[in-house]
């Protein structure tokens, strides 16, 4: 045989064949697996509808099911709210300060000599002019002994002289004796009046240094702690010196102020105002004095652009401690009759700074705002909205314009009807039998549902058999409930999502404009929960059983023969 007559590449051929085959299997399977899950199980769990007796006719088409389970993401948000009051609103500038103490002063000895007696207690509430220590005076009693025997000796000279020139002025009164004896006598006794001086003044001084051997307290105030201990030599020019003295009442608070602050103070200032200041701790919280303010600096600090302000406080209480920090709330007006709501309430977005009012409807509407002065959790609302309108202070991040909201103390409202609903199942029961359909299911995590679309109501589809067979056929073209029952307590699918997901489906669920969009978020959150479950290992119920997403309605019973 020639090999002209032999066939050429028999073996891809074959290959084809078997490729070939392999794809119609798999096909053949996966079909019959989709029937199985879309059709057998569907038929399998549906409730079916009572059915006419044995040997009736085929029952008629299902009525259309509920759109089911899209009512419970469409339900109001609950949300707190608050209404908007009048009120008069005190305006204050904080400022950070801290207490400096009106007069302070380092007690020192004036002399020297050894500290014999301390009188007093380290922290002791003084008065001025209280004894506080003694000091050696022996030595200046002895200069004073001495400043006044000299004094004596000089007066005694001072006297004589004066005589002698009382003498000198007759003689020359009667012309014995010279002018020249008489002026000298005269100078004599000037100056024998001066050394009396002196002498005066050398006493005054031993005095005075007796007086500083006792060391008095020169100002009211807190003493700090002792220095020195008696016996210990004390000199005029010791810097620790013995003690300090803070005074504590009054008390004064040194703070500062942005220099935009300035001219209003002023103006306050100028006007004879009493300006209000209250000084509160370093957490802000506690008030600890209240007191006016004294006067502000004369200049501004150009490395930090601020001015310094002096309050005085009355401190009775001493609950003011020299060198504490303080904050300063400093009262420069009162707004009469000011719009405020909670701080809380006011949303900052593109739009600027704007708040949700809730209408007598319950729905919502955007307004946008001015603040003005923030006074504790309140704020001042310059423009933008009226006092006695409700502000939603909670659930706001949830809110769009015109929204429904659910207020505390409202009844649960139920869940709300879809647009449409989804097809019946077609009765195709046996003879007499009952028809199936989808089943009502659950929404993903949602409360019960209204169910959509009602389907028509059930047919009786059973007719007594006495009754002519006209009667039956195919009049019981019964329809199912609609889909729409919320997700039961134990639904699995209520682990895949979260609240705030959930609110979110709702959202996008009452903004679809049309049927298809809301078709198309159904399929796209079927498709979430079905990957959750799988990484979960959460077992889903079959479709015929999630009729959350769409269950049709039952069939019609099948009619009498």
């Amino acid at each position: 045989m020639a090999s002209d007559d032999l066939p050429l590449n028999p073996r891809p051929r074959q290959r084809r064949w078997w490729l070939m085959l392999v794809v119609i299997l798999l096909l053949a399977a996966g079909g019959g697996a989709a029937y199985y899950y879309f059709v057998m199980m569907p038929a399998k769990n549906a409730v079916p509808a009572a059915g006419g007796p044995p040997g009736g006719r085929p029952g008629g088409p299902g009525g259309p099911g509920g759109f089911g389970g899209l009512g419970g993401f469409s339900r109001p948000t609950p949300v707190a709210v608050a209404r908007a009051a009048t009120a008069n609103v005190d305006v204050y500038l904080n400022g950070l300060g801290s207490v400096t103490p009106v007069g302070t002063v380092t007690v020192r000895s004036r002399i020297d000599g050894q500290l014999m007696q301390v009188h007093f207690r380290e922290g002791q509430v003084v008065k001025a002019g209280d004894l506080l220590a003694e000091i050696d005076s022996r030595a200046y009693q002895v200069q004073l002994a001495q400043a006044q025997g000299q004094m004596q000796k000089d007066e005694a000279l001072l006297a004589n002289a004066r005589i002698d020139l009382e003498r000198y002025r007759t003689l020359f009164a009667q012309d014995s004796g010279s002018k020249q004896q008489l002026d000298t006598q005269a100078s004599l006794v000037r100056q024998y009046e001066g050394v009396v001086k002196i002498d005066q003044a050398q006493i005054d001084n031993a005095r005075l240094q007796l007086d500083y051997a006792r060391i008095t307290a020169p100002i009211s105030g807190r003493l700090g702690l002792r220095q020195v201990d008696p016996g210990n030599m004390v000199r005029a020019g010791d810097a620790a010196g013995l003690v300090v003295i803070t005074q504590l009442e009054p008390i004064a608070v040194v703070f500062t102020l942005p220099e935009d602050n300035v001219q209003r103070v002023m103006d306050r200032l100028r006007r004879g105002a009493r300006i209000a200041v209250d000084a509160y701790d370093r957490a802000g919280k506690v008030k600890l004095a209240s007191g006016t303010l004294l006067t502000l600096d004369n200049q501004i600090d150009p490395a930090t652009g601020a001015v310094k302000l002096k309050a005085q406080f009355d401190n009775r209480d001493a609950r003011l401690f020299p060198s504490q920090f303080v904050n300063v709330r400093m009262l420069i007006e009162t707004l009469n009759s000011a719009t405020v709501i909670p701080a809380q309430a006011v949303q900052r977005g593109a739009r600027g700074t704007f708040v949700y009012v809730v209408k007598p409807d319950r729905t919502v509407t955007i307004k946008t705002v001015k603040l003005g002065q923030t006074q504790g959790q309140n704020v001042v609302i310059e423009e933008g909205l009226d006092a006695g309108d409700s502000v939603v202070i909670d659930g706001a991040e949830r809110l769009r314009e015109g929204a429904t909201v659910e207020l505390p103390g409202d009844a649960p409202p139920a869940g709300r009807r879809s647009d449409r609903g989804g097809k019946g199942g077609e009765g195709k029961a046996p003879l007499g039998g009952a028809g199936s359909g989808s089943t009502a299911g659950a929404t993903v995590g949602s409360t019960a549902g209204a169910g959509g679309n009602a389907g028509s109501k059930a047919a009786a589809g059973v007719s007594k058999s006495a009754e002519p067979a006209s009667s039956g056929g195919n009049s019981g073209s019964g329809g199912g409930s609609g889909g729409g029952s919320g997700a039961a307590a134990g639904d699995p699918r209520a682990q895949l999502f979260t609240e705030a997901e959930r609110e979110a489906i709702r959202n996008r669920f009452e903004n679809a404009s049309s049927r298809e969009e809301r078709l198309k978020i159904r399929d796209e959150i079927r498709a979430t929960a079905e990957k959750r479950a799988k990484e979960k290992g959460i077992t889903l119920p079959p479709p015929g059983e999630r009729g959350g997403f769409g269950g049709g309605g039952g069939g019609g019973g099948g009619g009498q023969r």
